[in-house]
């Protein structure tokens, strides 16, 4: 009876200890199907095509990218950006491309790839306002999404202000629309296609309240993933097709007009905070 306890507890602890070095890159390529997070609200990152019904973006091609190199099926999973770690760590998404800027904080929680965007933060009021410079938002009300990096900025820089935390962006911008809040801080880019889509007459202060890097998330530990991951951005930048990408979501020829001011193999580092003065 001893022993077969003692058989049982051996297959027990190699099961257990098998189970904790599971390889989820290896799982990936087992399954066939790699899922990718993503907002799914967040033109153009990622975002529901009205001709298709599905969910397109710049998110999108490069998570088709790091499939295509892993030889699987992309499965895409839009999500909450609140939700956004959450579902990450818990192992519902194999990488997140959700608009996730780089904070220790969340370094602590997971690992980052390098760099494969970067956004200025800043902060949208309407046109007619008198509102010209941080100092001026000072003690003002200002909407984010909840759970955003845009969010603690904010407090950061701004600690007198009023802030209303919104489920997405949408909802944060149609808060300053309304006149709900008296400004509203997000990504550039993102704030700039909600204006677009509006037509009405809204103005950035100019001074950014953060200058952010964006990197996919991994979940910590897996290392084979992290670096399959950050092959597939090397290749993308080394090959040209990166910046394609790019200029297709984000280039001269669309709304946005940007050039691209960064590598896809760079690191990503703190976020340039700048506080009002």
């Amino acid at each position: 009876m001893k022993l077969k306890l003692s058989v049982i507890t051996l297959l027990a602890t190699v099961l257990s200890v098998s189970t904790a070095a599971a390889d989820q890159l290896a799982d990936i390529k087992s399954r066939g199907t790699l899922t990718c997070g993503t907002l799914g609200t967040a033109e153009p990152f990622s975002f529901a095509d009205p001709a298709t019904r599905e969910i397109a973006g710049y998110d999108i091609d490069l998570c088709k990218g790091i499939a295509d190199d892993m030889g699987v099926e992309l499965q895409m999973k839009p999500m909450s950006v609140e939700a956004r770690i959450p579902e990450l760590v818990q192992g519902r998404v194999d990488v997140l491309a959700g608009n996730l800027g780089y904070t220790p904080e969340r370094a602590e929680q997971i690992d980052y790839t390098t760099a494969y965007f970067v956004s200025l933060q800043k902060l949208l009021v309407k046109a007619d306002s008198d509102f010209a410079a941080l100092d001026d938002l000072g003690e003002s009300r200002i909407s984010a999404p909840k759970g955003s990096s845009s969010e603690r900025y904010v407090r950061e820089a701004l600690p007198q202000a009023t802030l209303l935390t919104f489920q997405d962006p949408p909802s944060a911008f149609l808060a300053l629309a309304q006149s709900k809040v008296d400004s509203m801080i997000l990504s550039e880019i993102n704030a700039e296609k909600f204006v677009a889509q509006t037509g009405e007459k809204f103005k950035f202060i100019d001074q950014a309240v953060a200058e952010e890097f964006w990197g996919l998330g991994i979940r910590k530990n897996e290392p084979a993933l992290l670096e399959q991951v950050n092959a597939t951005l090397k290749r993308l930048e080394e090959s040209g097709e990166g910046q394609k990408i790019f200029d297709k979501w984000l280039g001269e020829a669309t709304a946005y007009k940007l050039k691209k001011p960064f590598k896809f193999d760079e690191p990503v580092s703190d976020p340039v905070l700048r506080p009002a003065r």
